[in-house]
């Protein structure tokens, strides 16, 4: 792991930086392979791209918590003073945020990765992907009036959820799929040149004729292709195809493991695991906390340990994998100037269980070098939770319905019927994923603190050169 010490130590090359000659196994293995994917083109695009979504999910997690305020008698203040649609009204900002994150992916990753091909307009590829990303969600819903009637078929309409987290991962394909087929035509100079004099925002606009059509051609016959098959479209196929082993694992322990999985690495491509992987497993979590609560209701013992707190609760402290761990590190132990803040922006929402800035700003999407305490962290906490209620040390969810903005501690204590137990696991969880992170985060930071050190190197020595050519004149 590279660190300043004092013995055994060289200067970094360029940096001015002392580091240590002895490299840790991650540094001697690890980081070789993650430097390559991390580098290569597409790896980078979707990261850089994703990340355009960031200041939204900040914007919209603070709503989110202010709506789900965990604080005994807040919901009924609100009622009192704004009316009993207040929630609802407060969750505006969140869904014109959260719910449009695939629209902004497919224009930004399109954008990035014509930016490094430097060879086509960034703008026009953005807005080519845009389009085709749009092309490929079936622009109708079933529609049930809130009186009760029969369901109505309504046209011309995006649903939300394949233009939100649910499409992310069509969205990269699409921005992907597009720019390289805008690039190949392009490249080829099959493009409608305009003669000079004509205003630059108009010959660009020509120029994207014929790699456009191309794009939507594609993009068309793809979707005419999934159209055939019973799935009916692309964002339905990858929900299907997961969701169907899903639906039958349930409750079970080992079912918890794979779900976590299968979360962490959905998460890591750019889909919204949760959203995919829990709709199939929820039912069955609804289902075990209602017997949890009618059996603690009734005095009698807690049939289920696997329930929607179970996971919301001692499995996710800071949202999906568990981030909190990670960003008390970001706050306490960065050496990167980039870390630090981003920890002090994503801290309020990793206390409430959100974990959208940290997987959008560092970001963990498509990211080397935290995958694997990313999916790891959460199956370790599954086994140490499920074990610790299974031997009677810890009491198990009561099937109380808490929000999952509520912070540890409080909520482990709250959602066991009133045992501390509930909260000292949760507090022995955190601890694990401060372990399970640990080495992984300072690797990453220490990356960071090196590329910060050579841009604060180059921009020292920048000035200095430029005297030194004056001089010499």
């Amino acid at each position: 792991m590279t660190e300043i010490n004092n013995n055994n130590a060289r200067p970094c090359a360029g940096t001015g930086v002392t580091v240590s000659a002895k490299k840790s196994f991650l540094e001697k293995y690890v980081l070789p392979v993650a430097l390559k994917i991390a580098g290569q083109k597409h790896v980078l695009s979707v990261r850089d791209g994703i990340i355009l979504n960031m200041p939204f999910m900040l914007i919209g997690s603070f709503f989110l918590i202010f709506a789900y305020l965990p604080v005994p008698g807040y919901p009924q203040l609100m009622t009192d003073l704004f009316g009993a649609t207040w929630q609802s009204k407060l969750l505006y900002p969140v869904k014109a945020t959260y719910d449009i994150m695939a629209i902004i992916s497919s224009f930004g990753i399109a954008y990035r990765l014509a930016e490094k091909y430097r060879t086509i307009d960034p703008l026009t590829s953005g807005a080519v992907s845009l389009v085709a990303f749009i092309m490929t969600i079936p622009q109708n819903i079933m529609f049930t009036p809130p009186s009760g009637g029969p369901a109505e078929f309504v046209k011309g309409v995006l649903p939300m959820g394949q233009i939100g987290s649910q499409g992310l991962f069509v969205a990269i394909l699409i921005a992907l799929l597009s720019t390289e087929i805008y690039r190949f035509i392009s490249n080829r100079n099959l493009v409608i040149r305009m003669p000079e004099g004509v205003p630059p925002a108009v010959a660009k606009s020509f120029l994207a004729l014929v790699p456009g059509f191309c794009v939507l051609a594609v993009v068309l016959a793809l979707r005419l292709l999934v159209e055939a098959t019973p799935f009916g479209d692309i964002n339905t196929m990858i929900t299907d195809l997961v969701g169907i082993p899903m639906s039958h694992i349930g409750g079970s322990l080992p079912g918890m493991i794979v779900s976590v999985i299968l979360i962490g690495i959905l998460w890591t491509l750019g889909l919204h695991g949760d959203t995919i992987v829990l709709v199939f497993i929820r039912p069955v979590w609804l289902t075990n906390m209602s017997e949890n609560l009618a059996a603690f209701q009734n005095g009698l013992p807690i049939p289920h340990i696997i329930t929607q707190q179970f996971y919301d609760l001692w499995i996710a402290p800071g949202g999906t994998g568990a981030l909190l761990g990670l960003v008390i590190f970001m706050l306490i132990r960065s050496r990167s100037v980039q870390m630090k803040q981003l920890g002090k922006i994503a801290a309020p929402g990793s206390l409430f269980n959100i974990s959208e800035p940290m997987v959008f700003g560092i970001p963990l999407v498509m990211n080397p070098y935290l995958v694997v305490p990313f999916i790891l962290t959460p199956v370790v906490l599954v086994i140490v939770s499920y074990t610790a209620m299974a031997t009677g040390l810890v009491a198990p969810p009561a099937g109380i319905a808490l929000p999952f903005t509520t912070p540890i501690i409080v909520s482990g204590y709250l959602a066991t019927g009133g045992h501390v137990s509930g909260s000292i696991l949760q507090i022995v969880n955190l601890a694990i994923s401060l372990v399970m992170y640990y080495p992984f985060f300072r690797v990453w930071d220490n990356l960071k603190f090196r590329e910060e050190q050579q841009a604060n190197q180059a921009a020292v020595s920048a000035p200095a050169e430029a005297v030194s050519e004056r001089s010499t004149v």
